[in-house]
């Protein structure tokens, strides 16, 4: 099994000239599977559903293979309209990143992507939304490279393991939590309802330290996420026979010397040991912020 590139959604709120260059740099680059779509906020409605097809279309002639992103906390009859046209579009598959869009899925026998958003924890879990229409599954970022291997060896032992493919959040600020309350615009001392949207003013989200000045979390919206950037670029020779897609979650930065390095790392029979790879816990059954190097594990 050889793994390859996905890029997720892009987690931030970003101006549409900004997001359509973006993806003109995607068009261009190894990434093989791309995902595209707002699955943080309702309220982030730079890009149309339009806007995001085109975008599509022109990713997926340049030979990516297209999908389309949806909320991960769907709270009101308005936010599940929303994802109607999304249902009715007929050129990308789906991410599901809230229960309610697998069961919209479900319904109309589509197939779709299960999002980590949906936290699915064993193979039992892994059995119904194979059943329900799923063809790749996103594990969620806090399990371990152990914890993955048993899961799918139990789905080998019974005979739908080769209905999905896998993904694992290799490269980026993890996505931890999801609340009805707007964390940005809470730190800015407004009202959810009066955010003025607030989130274009951080392209990266806002970082939060502890008292001794560390990350602890950075604020986006109703998501927060870690502090620290996780970076499995050291870890690839460990994913061989268990991940299909090493998926970025891209930021602000420059996304092609992440995407260069991922991609030679891929490729290495004997992947070179990175000197600046941030955290890593998770894939070793440790503390998300730490750093595990190969004489460690």
């Amino acid at each position: 099994m050889t793994t390859q590139i996905s890029l997720g959604a892009i987690q931030y709120y970003w101006p549409k000239q900004t997001v359509e260059q973006f993806y003109r740099e995607v068009a261009d680059s190894p990434v093989q599977r791309v995902y595209l779509g707002e699955n943080v906020c309702s309220k982030r409605k730079e890009l149309s559903l339009s806007d995001w097809l085109a975008i599509g279309n022109e990713l997926a002639q340049a030979g990516k293979d297209v999908r389309l992103s949806t909320l991960a906390l769907i709270e009101a009859r308005q936010e599940l309209d929303m994802i109607t046209p999304y249902l009715e579009q007929q050129d990308f598959v789906l991410e599901a990143n809230d229960i309610a869009v697998v069961q919209l899925c479900k319904e109309r026998q589509l197939p779709f992507v299960a999002g980590n958003a949906l936290n699915i924890y064993n193979t039992t879990a892994l059995a119904r939304m194979v059943d329900a229409g799923m063809i790749s599954w996103v594990m969620p970022v806090e399990l371990s490279r152990e914890w993955l291997k048993g899961v799918l060896d139990e789905s080998t032992e019974r005979g739908f393991r080769d209905k999905f493919d896998v993904e694992v959040l290799g490269y980026g600020y993890l996505p931890l939590a999801y609340s009805a309350r707007c964390f940005t615009a809470r730190s800015l001392d407004r009202p959810k309802d009066q955010c003025k949207k607030c989130c274009l003013d951080y392209p990266d989200g806002r970082l939060v330290k502890n008292l001794e000045q560390q990350p602890m979390f950075v604020l986006n919206g109703i998501q927060t996420q870690s502090g620290y950037c996780y970076d499995l670029s050291n870890d690839t020779a460990s994913m061989r026979d268990l991940v299909d897609y090493f998926r970025i979650s891209a930021n602000s930065e420059q996304i092609r010397p992440v995407i260069a390095n991922i991609e030679q790392q891929l490729a290495q029979p004997n992947p070179q040991q990175i000197k600046d790879c941030r955290c890593n816990g998770y894939w070793w059954a440790m503390a998300g912020k730490e750093s595990v190097t190969i004489s460690d594990q």
